[in-house]
């Protein structure tokens, strides 16, 4: 493969369209711009309203002179593909195109694609120069629309991982890609039934496992500290002064705060779909109250913090301390009840929903 391409495509609304791939896609750049091609915000590259066959037959010509060639894609424009996606599912979504130029920048995606899948595995051995991502506007969910490597028509759909659990990679609760179809109505319906729900539940249960380990952390290193209280000792059985004793104890604190965030962050979630009263635990009510008030308090700490004067660390630790003891207390309560709630399912798409065709005719190839 030449160190430096030009993939030429063709979009619904901007007509040719050319995006620049290689270690030195520089070139490709200086290609581009020297034949009257102008760059988006995106790093997608567009023939100005003037264009004509003309100036596609001069790019061919000036990108051999730079050292490049020029190849048409058998696709559609990324863009307009995920831009009909993005219409037919449910909710608001908006779209943008990644362009991964250099092989490296695909290689920097990957810890941060949150994916068990065919797409995981493209990513690290096929060459991807580009992408776009579809946002759900209000559950914030991002997810990757790729062509599907060495097929014609198909497309693959995974996600990143959410926020606050970034670096999916390897991640077993991690769900995984789907492949879609070349209609946008049959790709939203595969979408919104099969790859969001199976996203969600994965998403439910990372956020439980994280809880989990961060309970079970704390919960050892509180064994520890009383350990090291009864016995006046540390581990190792050297005598443990008083001074000593409360620095360890305000380290302890203060590590037991900060690995608490995590609770703060995805407990409140996920106690709004525990439904204890249709559980195996009907009882389990009041204690999942105590546990949200203890999570409500933690919050209002942390504003406190961020957005509030400063608050000493030692008074920080010390408010901060009775919620993070309720969680340890009835920890286990809180995720017997989350492991049976599954997350709620969001509305099917109706199987009239138009069948718009994702592809095109395919251009000829052109390589200088």
């Amino acid at each position: 493969m030449a160190e430096a391409q030009i993939i030429l495509s063709h979009s619904r609304d901007s007509g040719i369209v050319a995006i620049a791939s290689g270690e030195q896609y520089p070139w490709a750049h200086t290609a581009l711009a020297e034949s009257g091609f102008r760059r988006d915000d995106d790093g997608v590259y567009h023939l100005p309203p003037d264009g004509n066959q003309t100036t596609v037959v001069d790019l061919v010509k000036c990108a051999k002179r730079h050292r490049t060639s020029v190849h048409t894609s058998s696709r559609r424009f990324i863009g307009d593909a995920a831009r009909d996606l993005a219409r037919q599912l449910p909710g608001q979504w908006t779209t943008s195109v990644e362009i991964y130029s250099h092989p490296a920048w695909q290689e920097d995606l990957v810890p941060w694609i949150w994916d068990s899948g065919e797409l995981g595995r493209a990513l690290q051995s096929e060459r991807i120069p580009y992408a776009a991502t579809l946002t759900d506007t209000v559950h914030g969910t991002t997810l990757l629309f790729v062509d599907r490597p060495g097929r014609q028509l198909d497309y693959l759909v995974g996600a990143f991982a959410p926020e606050g659990l970034e670096e999916g990679y390897g991640d077993p609760h991690a769900p995984r890609s789907i492949v879609l179809p070349p209609f946008a109505g049959r790709a939203a319906r595969a979408v919104a039934d099969r790859y969001l729900p199976s996203y969600e539940q994965a998403v439910h249960a990372r956020r439980t496992s994280a809880i989990a380990a961060v309970l079970g952390g704390i919960h050892s290193e509180h064994d520890t500290w009383q350990a090291m209280v009864a016995s006046g000792r540390w581990s190792d059985a050297t005598p443990l002064s008083a001074a000593a004793l409360g620095a360890a104890t305000e380290e302890f604190l203060d590590h037991s705060w900060r690995r608490f965030l995590t609770v703060v962050d995805h407990a409140p979630t996920l106690i709004d779909r525990c439904r204890p009263a249709s559980s195996p635990w009907p009882d389990d009510a009041a204690t999942l109250s105590r546990l949200a008030d203890a999570v409500t308090d933690a919050e209002t700490l942390l504003d406190e913090v961020v957005h509030g004067g400063p608050v000493p660390s030692q008074e920080r630790n010390a408010r901060a301390w009775p919620a993070i003891e309720t969680w340890l207390t009835d920890g286990e309560t809180f995720l017997r009840q989350a492991r049976v709630s599954a997350p709620h399912r969001r509305p099917a798409l109706p199987v009239s929903a138009p069948a718009r065709p994702l592809t095109a005719a395919r251009p000829t190839h052109l390589s200088h």
